[in-house]
């Protein structure tokens, strides 16, 4: 059976009362004022990396093409380039070979590579091959002066040789920028090289040469090199044919100067 409310009341007295005269008295206070809610803590906000966050603020770098579309000018171009670790060829401790001539001309000359002379005086075409061009130009009524002339590569490779293909990719962008700020209407190619960089394309020289190609907004022929010509002397009548062609076509399209 189960003791009755009073009988526990009655025992616990009693306990209590023995308890007390074992202990000595005391009293039961109550406890401090808690909250009912179980203790929080106070949240602690995420830590970062130190790291982590600059980058996050770290500001993106721009792209190659992003550095070339805000060139508006020439020497802003020059800079990029001689800032460009991309142009250098594989031969250390070269000079940038940026362009000569009129930035105005609505003829551009481009050839394939600087050579050891083009490297030490950063201008394209002084050596034999430039001498041999300028004759060339003033065979058709041009002073250097009158063109703009640059190369597919900014600076020399080893042993003069041709542009690799992947150097050849890297310097491009450079070189449209170039063309895009000279605005010439025509673009005579020196050699098969650099006709197959500019026409995407790895036809012949004698199936690209004869005929003027579509380039944008602007017309390309193609021709043979001046150092081509030093070496082969039969080429130099089908040379004085091309560009004879070029200045009539120049002359069409009311060329200046």
């Amino acid at each position: 059976m189960q003791k009755s409310d009073d009988n526990i009341v009655e025992e616990i007295i009693r306990f209590l009362k023995t308890e007390e005269e074992v202990f000595g008295p005391f009293s039961v206070t109550p406890s401090e004022n808690r909250s009912s809610e179980p203790d929080m803590e106070e949240p602690v906000a995420p830590s970062m990396d130190s790291e982590k966050i600059s980058d996050t603020t770290k500001e993106k770098s721009p792209s190659t093409a992003e550095k070339l579309a805000a060139c508006s000018t020439l020497d802003e171009l020059k800079t990029l380039c001689l800032e460009a670790d991309e142009l250098h060829t594989d031969l250390e401790g070269t000079n940038l070979v940026f362009s000569v001539g009129n930035p105005e001309a609505d003829l551009m000359l481009i050839g394939e590579a600087p050579g050891e002379q083009e490297d030490q005086l950063g201008e394209p075409f002084v050596g034999a091959a430039g001498q041999l061009l300028n004759k060339i130009l003033a065979a058709i009524d041009f002073k250097r002066e009158d063109v703009y002339i640059a190369n597919i590569l900014k600076h020399r490779p080893p042993g003069n040789r041709n542009p690799k293909p992947e150097e050849a990719v890297r310097s491009l962008p450079y070189l449209k920028k170039q063309i895009e700020l000279i605005n010439p209407k025509i673009i005579l190619c020196l050699g098969k090289v650099s006709g197959q960089t500019m026409l995407n394309s790895d036809d012949t020289l004698g199936n690209m040469r004869g005929s003027f190609h579509s380039f944008g907004n602007r017309e390309l022929y193609v021709t043979y090199h001046p150092a081509a010509l030093l070496r082969n002397a039969q080429w130099k009548r089908p040379t004085w044919e091309d560009v004879q062609k070029v200045r009539n076509r120049y002359d069409e399209l009311n060329g200046k100067p």
